[in-house]
């Protein structure tokens, strides 16, 4: 009996998934425990593995966007068995149409493609609707030559139309009558950057004068302020280029705006001594019995769960009207990915040696930055640290991660002369950046939580002994 292949709930917040690529083929033989299909969620990118053998026959392709949880993507079959009646409805095979006596630029691009070998394999070729291959085949086209304009790149049927008219227009002369254009006309163009070749076709028959090209220019003008808010220097009237803002961008977009729309954020600045942090840092990469130095965001999440047991107010969360104080601490660090800002969560903080922190953080980051991170592990946190000290910057306003109540920003560490003990000495300085939702925590318990971080800080042996 067919076994299906559904799409899985990787994570306990996951309601549909998007196919990202199929590792195996249909009519390879698959075994149980090799990896199947890559499968993106709302924050990360999980390779899924096959849990029973047979020969694979897939229903559902990348271009199918988003599946829900649970709808069937494939079988595995035994051999010789037959697929049950898939559920996508079958597409009439269309007649193709006749090929042109003469090479079309369609005829040379396909040639092109054979001689260069360029077969497109199947995991990495463009994303494409059922719609836009089956009208490239009526039209006898190379669809994967269509500029995409859907969602994630995909190749819509109107841009497989757009192809054909564009490579129709290409194959035969213009047959819109020459412009003529004053040397005056032609010299005012020039000056300030603007094609005429664009605007021609707007004056069939006619010589354009200084006047017409001046009335192009306002026209241009005045639509650039209205949509951009003010003119540009210089006018462009080439076509912008778009990008699907994809599903991590639309959630960090979608979670930012509810939390500058909900939260009543202040955010409180202070300057630390992180001299000693640093120092007892050094000592440990020096060790070589140490297993793994833990880094700065290792050592910071520990500083920060002890001191959000002494003020609980900061590890807290708003549910309706009730103020839920967390008893563990699961801290989050946010990290920059190329699909976006992710923020992997570390459980129970407070509970954790240094140690196994530091293993867990060195394991969690780098998974997380390349999209491998589960989902789970980007969900639950209480407390969120986002440090951009490695990019040059001292300090700067984080946003609160809902549900939160509170996030802190981290700064370089810098060397600098301060006053220690009525006398000049050069310390290693970093400022602390503590945005809370005002809704929750009032500005004192706030500001003796960040005092108690900054003790933290400058005297470790507070919270490591």
């Amino acid at each position: 009996m067919a076994y299906e292949v559904v799409m899985s709930q990787l994570g306990l917040s996951m309601d549909s998934g998007q196919i990202i690529q199929w590792l195996k083929q249909s009519g390879d033989n698959v075994k149980a425990g090799e990896l199947l299909l890559e499968v993106e969620s709302d924050k990360s990118t999980v390779e899924v593995e096959s849990v029973e053998s047979g020969i694979l026959h897939i229903v559902l392709e990348p271009e199918d966007g988003d599946i829900p949880v649970g709808k069937v993507i494939a079988y595995l079959l035994a051999e010789g068995e037959q697929p049950p009646v898939s559920e996508k409805p079958a597409v009439p095979t269309a007649t193709p149409a006749p090929e042109p006596a003469v090479a079309s630029p369609v005829v040379m691009a396909e040639k092109k493609l054979e001689s260069g070998g360029n077969k497109w394999p199947r995991p990495n070729r463009p994303p494409s609707t059922p719609a836009a291959r089956r009208r490239a085949k009526e039209l006898g086209i190379e669809w994967r030559l269509a500029t995409p304009t859907g969602s994630r790149a995909a190749i819509k049927e109107r841009d497989v139309i757009q192809l054909a008219e564009s490579l129709k227009a290409a194959a035969s002369p213009a047959a819109t009558p020459e412009v003529q254009i004053s040397p005056v006309a032609r010299r005012l163009a020039e000056s300030v950057g603007l094609d005429l070749d664009q605007h021609v076709q707007q004056y069939p028959g006619k010589r354009l004068e200084r006047v017409d090209v001046e009335q192009i220019i306002r026209r241009l003008i005045s639509t650039t302020q209205t949509s951009a808010g003010s003119p540009h220097k210089v006018i462009d009237d080439s076509p912008a280029q778009r990008q699907s803002m994809g599903r991590l961008r639309s959630l960090i977009a979608e979670r930012m705006t509810y939390s500058t729309k909900t939260y009543a954020p202040v955010t409180l600045t202070t300057e630390t001594d992180a001299t000693e942090l640093v120092r007892i840092r050094d000592g440990l990469k020096a060790d070589p019995k140490i297993e793994v130095v833990p880094s700065y965001n290792a050592l910071l999440a520990k500083l920060v769960a002890e001191a959000l047991l002494e003020h609980p107010k900061l590890n807290a969360s708003l549910e309706g009207e009730e103020i839920v104080f967390w008893e563990t601490v699961n801290v989050g660090i946010a990290v920059d990915t190329e699909r976006g800002l992710v923020v992997p969560v570390v459980r129970n903080v407070q509970a954790r040696s240094m140690h196994e922190l530091a293993l867990d953080i060195e394991e969690l980051l780098p998974r997380a930055k390349e999209g491998k991170a589960l989902p789970d592990e980007l969900t639950g946190g209480t407390f969120t640290i986002t440090n951009l000290g490695g990019y040059d910057i001292d300090a700067f306003v984080p946003i609160i991660n809902p549900p939160e109540s509170a996030v802190l920003g981290v700064g370089r560490l810098i060397d600098k002369w301060v006053v220690v003990d009525n006398e000049p000495a050069i310390r290693t300085m970093m400022t602390l950046s503590l945005t809370f939702d005002h809704r929750l925590v009032d500005g004192g318990p706030a500001a003796r939580f960040l005092q108690r971080v900054k003790q933290f800080v400058e005297q470790p042996y507070l919270w490591l002994v």
